[in-house]
């Protein structure tokens, strides 16, 4: 006897897949169901390309800008964190030195750069693939 129940979830383990193999039949049926997963993600991938054509020919800012948005908004964070926020803090001490900001006002505080880089790799990826495809003379 065992103690615990493994041959009993060996049996409940093998019942199973006893049915599911008995369900698909062939080999033949197996693989028209992957191919038929593959039609399946295959359209719906092609019905997201024809959203993006959509919105990128669309005249709005809204709906055709938001990409450059986030682009220049990240343009904007990291001219922010590395060229304004070094000068900011150099300054800021010798404001303090001077007397002109009391010496307990705290300086701005530098962003989260670690949200700053997963959305720019994101844009910048994508920059990537848009200028492969230039290469290759795909139109938009």
């Amino acid at each position: 006897m065992n103690i615990l129940g493994l041959d009993t979830i060996g049996g409940i383990v093998k019942t199973v897949g006893d049915i599911a193999g008995d369900l698909i039949t062939t080999d033949k049926e197996r693989l028209q169901l992957e191919l038929d997963g593959y039609r399946a993600e295959s359209e719906r991938m092609a019905g997201q390309v024809e959203v993006n054509k959509i919105e990128a020919g669309s005249a709005s800012l809204f709906v055709a800008g938001w990409r450059p948005a986030v682009g220049w908004v990240g343009v904007a964070a990291m001219a922010y964190q590395f060229l304004a926020y070094p000068f900011l803090q150099w300054g800021w001490a010798a404001l303090q030195a001077s007397g002109l900001v009391q010496a307990a006002m705290m300086p701005p505080p530098p962003l989260d750069t670690d949200a700053l880089w997963v959305i720019l790799s994101g844009i910048l990826g994508l920059g990537v693939y848009r200028t492969a495809e230039k290469v290759k003379g795909v139109t938009r």
